[in-house]
This record gives C-alpha cells, sequence and structure tokens, in this order.
C-alpha cells in the first residue's frame, strides 16, 4: 500500500472538485428555470405563452376577448393553466392532409 499523502493539489482530487462544481453550476440552472406548482398544475404568464405558442401577448388578448383560450385572472395577472394549453392544443390539431 502506497503511503503518499493525498491533498487538494492531487490531480484527482482537483478533477473530482472540478465535476463537483459543474454539477453544481448545471443544478442550479436547471432548478432555476423549474416552475412552482399549485395542486401538481403549472401556469403560463402572458409572456411565457407568448414566447412558447410564438405569438404576440396581443393576440393572446384577442384569443382571451374572443373565449378561444381559457384563463384566470387574480389580481391583475392573467394565468393560462398549462393542461388548458395542452387540451386546446390537441383539440386543434389537425391530421396531414395526405
Amino acid at each position: 500500500m502506497s503511503s503518499e499523502l493525498i491533498t487538494e493539489k492531487n490531480e484527482r482530487v482537483k478533477s473530482f472538485f472540478l465535476s463537483m462544481d459543474r454539477i453544481s453550476s448545471a443544478l442550479e440552472r436547471m432548478f432555476s428555470s423549474r416552475k412552482p406548482t399549485l395542486s401538481g398544475e403549472s401556469f403560463y404568464t402572458d409572456e411565457e405563452l407568448s414566447e412558447k405558442l410564438k405569438i404576440s401577448r396581443r393576440s393572446l388578448q384577442d384569443y382571451r376577448n374572443e373565449g378561444r383560450i381559457p384563463y384566470i385572472k387574480l389580481g391583475g395577472k392573467i394565468l393560462y393553466r398549462s393542461s388548458d394549453i395542452e387540451k386546446m392544443l390537441e383539440e386543434g390539431y389537425r391530421d396531414k392532409f395526405r
């Protein structure tokens, strides 16, 4: 058995801590973008949904006014339930023509 003293200057130790730093950074990025849920349901804001659907926020307002998209008004904030949006998209899905 070797009697070598392992310190922070050892290449294997440096490599281990470098890997731990990368994993820690990746987890921080992953959890910072995670949205909290309410009873297992997540919600989108106007900005998030318009970005996701690639439409303007004005179009979302028109869809709300026309009753085409379900929403929740909480105070002055508009929220969209993710399950409602998924259902709406599935109902609007059309198979290819040919």
